[in-house]
Parts: C-alpha cells; structure tokens; sequence
C-alpha cells in the first residue's frame, strides 16, 4: 500500500536567522519553539521540534515514523545525525548574545541501538563542552523515553558574528506543499 506525506512550511527568507540578529540566539530558539518565528524547512520535512531550550542545554523531540526508514525497516542513521546536529547547534546558538550565529564545523555520530517507530519519542539533549570566541565544541545524547541511548554525538560548531542581509524582504511568508511518497 502507497503512502503519502504533505510537508508545509514558511518561506525560510522571512525567519531566517541574519534576519533575527537583533535578538540573542536564546531568544530568536525560544521564539520558534512558542511559534512567534516559523520552524526551518528541514524541521518540518524531518518533524523534529524543540522541547525545551535554555542558556547553554537544548532539547529536541521526534516521533520516529516509518517515513523517516532506511531499506532495512528502521530510522535512517541521518535522520538521527540531523536530530543530534540541530539540537547540538541550538544548544551553542543558546549561548550567543545578538549578532552572533554559529554553524556546524564537524559532527561525529555514534549509533547504539537502532530506533524504529515502535520506540516512540526521541529526545535529543545537547550541552556544549566548550565557547570559545569563534569555535565552539558541544555533545548530545539521543534516548528514547525510557532513558534508553540510542545515539550520541559530538560537534564543533564555528561561531560568527552576523552581516546584515540588504536583500531581506519582509512580505507575508508563503506555505509551500510538497507531496513525499513514503512505503
């Protein structure tokens, strides 16, 4: 049997992150998660969102489903990766004062115990090790609701300040459908 996934999002110029330089990275995540900034695409596609963000800790959630399977019936490793390297980037965005943003330098994935849809919720926890004025490094755990560790993670996260985005439109953000087979 066929399946099908509609997938809507925001128009990713209007929230993106340049375009909220005027807030702290803790505020621009906290923002998302009480729905005054739209998520990114790639939330969306995935389904993962923000459980919980405070200065310095960042928690993710996802509901692994059968769309997100690999060809041997469980949740594809990047998938996983994905879940980790957000939650460890926003756990360091968390960290920085307006002006400043970060991005992922190097990811490095352990995988423990295979997830399916059957495991329910994932949470994924990061905390960084380390804030530097340009790089950062950082560590995430990825459990199920059990406590069970089903992957962890560790990323270097490089750490710049903001330009200004002189081509920013601020117009109304548009849904775009896209329609994703998955079966």
């Amino acid at each position: 049997m066929n399946r099908k996934r509609t997938i809507i999002w925001a128009d990713p110029k209007i929230n993106k992150r340049d375009a909220s330089a005027s807030i702290s990275g803790l505020d621009y995540l906290k923002a998302i998660k009480d729905g005054k900034i739209s998520p990114p695409p790639v939330a969306m596609l995935v389904g993962y969102k923000i459980f919980k963000i405070e200065n310095g800790y960042a928690a993710f959630e996802l509901n692994p489903a059968e769309f997100h399977y690999n060809p041997f019936a469980t949740v594809h490793g990047g998938i996983l990766s994905t879940l980790l390297d957000t939650t460890m980037t926003a756990s360091v965005l968390s960290t920085l004062d307006k002006g400043f943003s970060c991005t992922t330098i190097e990811i490095k994935v352990n995988f423990i115990k295979p997830v399916t849809n059957k495991t329910g919720i994932l949470r994924c926890e990061a905390k960084p090790i380390h804030i530097g004025k340009r790089l950062a490094t950082v560590e995430g755990q990825l459990k199920d609701k059990n406590g069970e560790l089903h992957a962890h993670g560790t990323s270097t996260c490089s750490i710049f300040k903001i330009r200004a985005d002189k081509n920013h439109s601020k117009t109304q953000a548009k849904n775009h459908p896209v329609f994703i087979p998955s079966g």
